[in-house]
């Protein structure tokens, strides 16, 4: 079994975990904890929080230790996490959920960050992109079912269980990554800490195009993090759907996910970079924008239509970023650069789960869905006045030789 292979695998049980915590968290929150839409908003920051903690540590570890190791110890975080995030539940303590939620997020950020730097290592520059393919579409596959199963079985099934499929998802990454191979590790001299993370930093703000892809995701999840939170009451007070309908919009966007990813890999040496850099971002402002005009009235399928619209561009955009990533920074700082990207990333996702949580409780749930519409409309106006539309293929990228 290949390398790509094994990651793939542990890909799946990474993914397949995290994405049974992330549509469970608000439909738990409602269901087992009454939660209002503030403490909605607390604990999806919860599970978002290790982006924002961990992806720097981790990212300085990763430029310096066995990747293997890393991997193995992502698995066990996670299983550590889920187990505890269904103890949580039992007990009916939201104090031990929202620990259990956010040690878990810390395996997936530590696993996500090794395997963008293994990556690089195990295949040549000009089969990046289908090997980026290759690992996101787990990802993508899971993003589809799990929402879809979770929202039919969450009002029936202990919540608990959940969490205990998502621990057995965490063990089957555990055998994955154990079976990987060992990696060649840096031998560069070392600096202090914050030195090695400046460097980082110094980097992707000093690079026009890692600083637009950082820019441009930033916006992106604090939109989507917003939506996390504000769907739920906005699907009840607003739309007037069955609240199922929350699971099968985001089984929608995973389906979208699993297409673009699929559709990535096999068009990355036929198409310029730069079209699909500015459709992901800019796919997504016209669904956000369609989620604004929905009514008691409309059909649940224009819902699904909306999430399919967020799933679809934005996949295939994650790959293209990754690529263009790994092929401007030198492996040397890969680790680091990274775990900034990473930072700036996942770690807006808890300042827009609080903002998406207060806009709703304060001004209604229509007012934050039109702060949604906003925030993805950022998204897609700085990859269009970036660097981001000159990149016509993926061998005009070169990192330099040395940091």
């Amino acid at each position: 079994m290949s390398v790509i292979h094994r990651l793939a695998g542990a890909a799946y049980g990474t993914h397949l975990g995290d994405q049974i915590a992330l549509v469970s968290v608000p439909l738990v929150a409602a269901l087992a904890f009454n939660a209002s839409a503030e403490l909605i908003g607390l604990l999806v920051a919860c599970q978002s929080m290790a982006h924002l903690l961990g992806s720097i540590p981790f990212g300085m570890l990763v430029d310096r230790r066995q990747l293997r190791s890393l991997a193995i110890t992502s698995s066990l975080i996670a299983l550590s996490g889920f187990t505890g995030a269904g103890f949580g539940v039992w007990t009916g303590s939201v104090v031990w959920f929202g620990a259990g939620i956010t040690l878990a997020g810390f395996g997936t950020v530590l696993f996500a960050l090794s395997a963008l730097s293994i990556l690089p290592k195990a295949v040549p520059p000009a089969g990046l992109a289908r090997a980026n393919a290759a690992i996101e579409t787990p990802k993508a596959l899971c993003s589809f079912a799990v929402p879809l199963v979770v929202g039919l079985i969450v009002a029936r099934v202990p919540a608990p269980l959940i969490y205990a499929a998502a621990a057995c998802a965490a063990l089957v990454a555990l055998a994955f990554t154990a079976s990987l191979p060992a990696f060649e590790t840096s031998q560069a001299p070392r600096v202090s800490r914050i030195t090695r993370i400046l460097e980082g930093g110094r980097y992707v703000l000093a690079h026009k195009l890692l600083l637009a892809i950082s820019l441009c995701a930033i916006f992106w999840n604090l939109a989507f993090a917003a939506l996390l939170v504000v769907l739920v009451p906005t699907i009840r007070d607003i739309y007037h759907f069955d609240p199922g309908t929350f699971g099968v919009a985001l089984s929608a966007f995973g389906l979208a996910a699993v297409s673009g990813s699929w559709l990535s890999g096999r068009i990355a040496g036929r198409i310029a970079p730069s079209f699909i850099l500015l459709f992901g971002p800019g796919s997504s402002a016209v669904a956000a924008a369609c989620l604004t005009q929905i009514g008691p009235s409309s059909p649940d399928t224009l819902l699904y239509a909306c999430f399919f619209g967020l799933g679809f561009g934005p996949s295939m955009w994650l790959i293209a970023q990754n690529s263009v990533r790994q092929l401007v920074t030198p492996p040397a700082l890969l680790g680091r650069v990274n775990a900034v990207i990473q930072t700036a990333i996942y770690g807006i996702r808890p300042l827009g789960a609080l903002i998406g949580g207060a806009v709703a409780g304060a001004a209604g749930p229509e007012a934050g869905i039109g702060f949604v519409a906003l925030a993805f409309a950022a998204s897609f106006a700085v990859s269009l006045f970036s660097g981001l539309r000159q990149v016509v293929s993926y061998e005009s990228l070169k990192a330099p030789e040395a940091a």
